[in-house]
């Protein structure tokens, strides 16, 4: 396998400083337990796209495989056709190879589906399964509560004869949804309510995107996933924390049936993210009830979003090397993500200008217009320099002009000064309003000695401002997505009061040629943030990120 990601990678000849789960894998190599490798898998279902906490733990199986010479499949854990699509799993693999990552193969619990079937009825052979016919509600109810032990199903002492009949009868077709399910014979008494005789197999109707028409019956996670972990080998099957009830079922499943093998299972924490909710299921609602614009918008905390809003690939992989693996579920300050964009953009991505509310400035003793050089980025040399068209025609910034400005003011007011950058100095001379009394243009002056880098006019501006050709500039949508949440915590009963309905503002700018032109995805406009051309829409810029922390 090979790991295209960034940054320094673990040692593995010495557990200091590493993670729990890499101190786990480092002893358990300087044991000899691991004869053919590290052996990893990163196991979504096709329902929906992934979000940032589903790069952790990408970055997590892919990562410390790599990290000690191993491997990482990427496996589909398509067993409930009702959700699954097509399209989901081609935007996962898009997902995970644009992250940086490739696995050594991709896999399907569909690929397993005979023998998990033949699993299940050796557990029935064996006295350790049933099919049990109670309504769900009558199943919900028996299995008792977290204070009180479960009753037995009614149906739990069938015979081995009658079970198979029961569940080659269910395979073949011949009952309805709900009619039946297969159940494990464990312990309706086990304070963990998930060894009291769980659902491992349940009818479904429905064609599944792989194998057609082959199966009604359909194996439930927890009995599909370990017996696929077994299978393909895994030598450590990393799961979030929700998963550490469900470990002595995972551990149970392996233990009675005929697999020599038993891969461990290893619980880390979850990924949360302020300002923004990691449920599929209230995702999925955001884009059913056209609360944002797809499972790409932007706003969303998607891997798709995300990419569309021009976050890169290694800014996410920084913050989850940040965040790091640990024991306790936490919420991560959306700060820290901002941090790690600008950082992996502020060296790379070239500098432009683009004007978000443009004001008309008219110089008036300039006749001629110019060709002005400037670099893509003062820092780094490499990203070379574009042309800028400067005529008597420019626009700025309207928040860069003030009639009454505050103290310690360092843009441009009448009768101040400012220097335009990469260019002159100018003079306000005259403000024109339209009859409800809005500033639409100033006149000015421009100092012809004071061109940049060539400055012998002795004027000290205060400020420095950007600006566009009026003439040369290319108009431009630029979405700014801010927040889609007014709370750091939204709560999944309330999150739809929770939605900002500012999240989103659209301006109409205006943008320097060279930066339309660029064959760059991302830029920084000067002054205003890191933007992006948006991939779906020509003509639209989305803003990545301020310049600064804080929103």
């Amino acid at each position: 396998m090979t790991d295209r990601s960034h940054g320094d990678s673990t040692s593995t000849d010495s557990a200091e400083g590493q993670d729990f789960i890499r101190q786990r894998i480092h002893a358990d190599t300087q044991a000899g337990k691991l004869a053919d490798g590290v052996v990893t898998r990163f196991p979504p279902e096709p329902n929906g796209f992934l979000h940032i906490g589903h790069a952790k733990s990408i970055c997590l199986n892919f990562g410390v495989a790599a990290e000690f010479g191993g491997k990482t499949y990427l496996r589909f854990d398509d067993t409930n056709p009702v959700k699954e699509k097509e399209e989901y799993v081609e935007a996962i693999q898009t997902d995970v190879a644009w992250l940086g990552f490739e696995w050594i193969a991709v896999t399907y619990a569909s690929d397993y589906f005979q023998q998990i079937h033949d699993y299940a009825v050796q557990l029935i052979e064996d006295g350790n399964a049933y099919v049990c016919s109670q309504t769900a509600e009558a199943m919900r109810i028996g299995r008792g509560t977290l204070t009180e032990p479960g009753t037995n199903s009614p149906y739990r002492e069938r015979t081995v004869a009658e079970n198979l009949a029961l569940f080659s009868a269910m395979r073949n077709g011949e009952h309805a949804d709900g009619e039946h399910v297969l159940r494990l014979k464990i312990d309706m008494a086990s304070p963990n309510i998930n060894l009291r005789d769980p659902v491992v197999y349940r009818i479904r109707h429905i064609s599944h995107a792989r194998t057609g028409d082959a199966w009604c019956i359909y194996p439930m996670y927890d009995f599909t996933h370990c017996i696929c972990d077994a299978l393909e080998g895994i030598t450590h099957s990393l799961c979030t924390l929700e998963f550490e009830d469900h470990r002595p079922l995972y551990d149970w499943v392996l233990e009675h049936i005929n697999l020599n093998y038993h891969p461990p299972q290893i619980e880390f924490s979850r990924l949360g993210l302020e300002y923004t909710v990691m449920s599929k299921r209230l995702l999925n609602r955001l884009v059913a009830e056209e609360l944002v614009h797809g499972w790409d918008d932007p706003r969303m905390p998607t891997i798709a979003g995300l990419r569309r809003r021009g976050v890169t690939p290694g800014a996410i992989r920084d913050f989850c090397s940040r965040i790091g693996v640990t024991k306790q579920d936490n919420v991560i300050e959306m700060n820290l993500l901002e941090f790690c964009i600008r950082k992996d953009l502020e060296h790379n991505a070239p500098r432009g200008m683009g004007v978000l509310e443009p004001l008309r400035v008219v110089l008036t003793n300039l006749a001629d217009s110019y060709t002005l050089q400037g670099p893509w980025h003062m820092q780094n040399p490499e990203l070379g320099g574009r042309e800028l068209s400067f005529g008597n025609t420019l626009l700025i910034e309207a928040s860069d002009f003030s009639e009454d400005p505050p103290g310690k003011w360092k843009r441009l007011s009448p009768g101040g000064m400012v220097r335009l950058r990469y260019a002159f100095i100018i003079r306000c001379d005259e403000v024109i309003k339209d009859e409800q009394g809005t500033v639409v243009q100033l006149n000015c002056s421009y100092f012809p000695d004071s061109r940049s880098g060539q400055d012998t006019s002795g004027l000290k501006p205060k400020g420095v401002i950007h600006w566009v050709d009026a003439n040369a500039g290319v108009p431009m949508q630029v979405r700014d997505y801010r927040r889609l949440f007014k709370v750091p915590q939204p709560k999944a009963d309330t999150f739809i009061d929770d939605i900002d309905p500012n999240s989103l503002q659209t301006f109409s700018a205006v943008i320097e040629p060279a930066v339309i032109h660029s064959d760059a995805q991302q830029f920084q406009f000067e002054r205003q943030g890191y933007f992006c051309k948006d991939a779906a829409e020509p003509g639209v810029f989305n803003k990545i990120v301020s310049l600064r922390e804080g929103f």
